[in-house]
């Protein structure tokens, strides 16, 4: 019996699968949470973040100043990741801070959502199912200074389709994109993908924060590559989702799939 539960609060298995999963989400919402922890209500998820914030198994702050606008968001504790052995990670942020901005939580949370589609929400497409995601916390093989969004593996008919993920909110410069473009396409060359995931290929996609960002990345991309490289707006895959034919490559207009139905 841990801490808690002698001071009368039961620690769930879902309460467990939460803490772990901030491990690599790093900081979550309330919706975030929901989707996670399956809570069948918003007022149930309140309650129960409540309870684990004031058990010290999660840290709470706040995104917005005033009104509607203010989010409530969660990252994990010291406790918390020694209750379920895993690393603590997350943003630094002090008890209960309220912030007006913060540009690392804002991409967090969209790279969360994307991580919620993939492993929460059923493939739309028939054969094809999400095996596995993969956090970075640092650079992903020495000599590059590399570190994607996330690394995922969908399965298919046709086998594993390899995917790391970028996702820019414009507050990157092309020169730092130019630079992305060479390491990934070093990497490529490299045999690292194989050595380090087991998939002799992959994709790069790119998710803009809109479709003007993502045209000047793609001409950015365009100037060194036509390959790896697949790029979509954030508006696009909000609307349409994320398998849907809003995907462009570095060159041509034509919009395609993430992922190509095979009869």
């Amino acid at each position: 019996m841990n801490g808690n539960e002698r001071r009368g609060m039961v620690i769930q298995e879902r309460d467990r699968h939460l803490l772990r999963e901030l491990s690599v989400m790093r900081v979550i919402d309330r919706e975030q949470a929901k989707t996670v922890a399956g809570f069948g209500s918003t007022t149930r998820a309140n309650v129960r973040l409540l309870s684990l914030t004031r058990a010290g198994l999660l840290r709470r702050f706040f995104l917005g100043t005033t009104g509607a606008g203010k989010k409530a968001l969660y990252a994990l504790s010291a406790k918390g990741a020694q209750l379920v052995d895993v690393p603590e990670r997350g943003p630094r942020r002090r008890k209960d801070e309220s912030l007006a901005t913060d540009f690392f939580v804002q991409h967090q949370l969209i790279v969360n959502d994307i991580y919620c589609v993939l492993k929460y929400q059923a493939v739309p497409l028939a054969g094809v199912s999400f095996l596995r995601w993969i956090a970075f916390h640092q650079p992903i093989t020495s000599g590059l200074r590399l570190i994607p969004d996330g690394y995922l593996e969908l399965g298919t008919s046709q086998g594993v389709v390899a995917m790391f993920l970028e996702v820019d909110l414009g507050n990157e410069s092309l020169t730092v994109w130019k630079e992305k473009v060479r390491n990934y396409l070093q990497f490529a060359l490299s045999g690292d993908c194989e050595r380090l995931f087991g998939q002799a290929r992959f994709r790069v996609i790119v998710l803009a924060n809109s479709e003007r960002r993502s045209l000047s990345i793609r001409k950015a991309v365009a100037a060194s590559t036509d390959k790896i490289f697949w790029f979509a707006s954030l508006e696009s895959i909000n609307s349409d989702g994320l398998f849907a034919p809003v995907w462009l490559r570095p060159k041509g207009e034509e919009r395609l799939p993430l992922i190509q139905e095979t009869l």
